[in-house]
């Protein structure tokens, strides 16, 4: 028995300092659908039907921790197709392997440096 009548899937969230600059790394960048919602945040589609939701927040610190994850086929392929795009990426020392260990710097994401 759920205690919560919902009445759409739940969904998960985060803040941004810039929807513009969100939206054109979203969509442009990373290729995934951006929408704007009826109150003005973003919605980020994901392959899976599942939706995030992009906020803006004032003065905004990015997170030290990883709020999204991109499951790819071709992992090489993808950082190469990313590098080329102008994402700078960090890797983990503890992780072996060119691909292995990988996240997105500040600087990947512009404006958030």
């Amino acid at each position: 028995m759920t205690i919560l009548e919902l009445t759409r899937q739940p969904f998960s969230g985060f803040g941004v300092d810039d929807l513009q600059t969100a939206r054109t790394f979203y969509a442009e960048t990373l290729g995934l659908t951006v929408t704007e919602n009826e109150m003005g945040m973003l919605e980020l589609h994901l392959g899976t039907g599942a939706i995030v939701l992009i906020y803006p927040r004032p003065e905004h610190v990015p997170a030290q921790y990883t709020i999204l994850n991109f499951p790819v086929a071709e992992i090489e392929s993808a950082v190469d197709s990313l590098i080329a795009k102008g994402v700078v990426f960090e890797q983990y020392p503890d992780i072996q392997g060119r691909s292995a260990g990988l996240t997105f710097t500040q600087s990947a994401f512009p404006g958030r440096e």
